[in-house]
């Protein structure tokens, strides 16, 4: 008896959740297919029926990004979409330079997890990647007295704050750099 629709939506679905993690928690490049299938609780034949291969998995996963509320995983911080624009433009730094997602390498958002991975990868994959770029920036653009050029500084500020504040074993300094980097980004946004 074939598979009904919902079904094989529902195992795509844990596909990309299942490569979503683990291509946050060590990268794309060493992350095989069998892992992914392991971690979605399936066997590696059942991937083609989803996907051609793993890059285009990877573009799922971006894509998947773009749907999904990046404050679910992150305890305590809370983004209100609804909210005037230089509100939500501060809550974005607080929420993104926070320690909390900070110590969440699962649930990392792909501008941080992945921007090495995303510079090899193909067209499509660098598109979704750009239009979450874009999506972030926008926010901060719609804030009262933000031009572009302020709004992709901001961006580029929270995202490279993020990277490097990963990168270190120090924690002090980490939070420290986040720190200085939301103080920076209040000061942009005040004008």
């Amino acid at each position: 008896m074939p598979y009904t629709q919902e079904h094989k939506d529902r195992t795509r679905e844990k596909i990309i959740a299942a490569a979503r993690l683990l291509f946050n928690q060590r990268g794309f490049i060493d992350v095989s297919i069998d892992d992914i299938m392991a971690e979605a609780g399936l066997t590696r034949g059942g991937f083609y029926n989803h996907f051609r291969n793993k890059e285009d998995l990877l573009l799922a996963s971006v894509e998947a990004y773009e749907q999904c509320n990046p404050t679910d995983a992150w305890d305590g911080i809370e983004l209100d979409y609804s909210a005037e624009a230089n509100v939500l433009a501060r809550q974005t730094i607080n929420a993104y330079l926070s320690n909390e997602h900070l110590d969440d390498v699962a649930g990392h958002c792909p501008l941080v997890a992945l921007p090495a991975d995303i510079a090899r990868a193909g067209p499509g994959v660098r598109a979704a990647y750009r239009r979450l770029l874009n999506g972030m920036s926008g926010v901060f653009a719609c804030a009262d007295g933000v031009d572009d050029d302020t709004a992709l500084a901001l961006t580029a500020m929270c995202i490279g704050a993020m990277l490097i504040g990963r990168t270190t074993t120090d924690k002090r300094y980490s939070r420290r750099m986040l720190t200085a980097a939301r103080n920076t980004g209040a000061r942009l946004l005040d004008g």
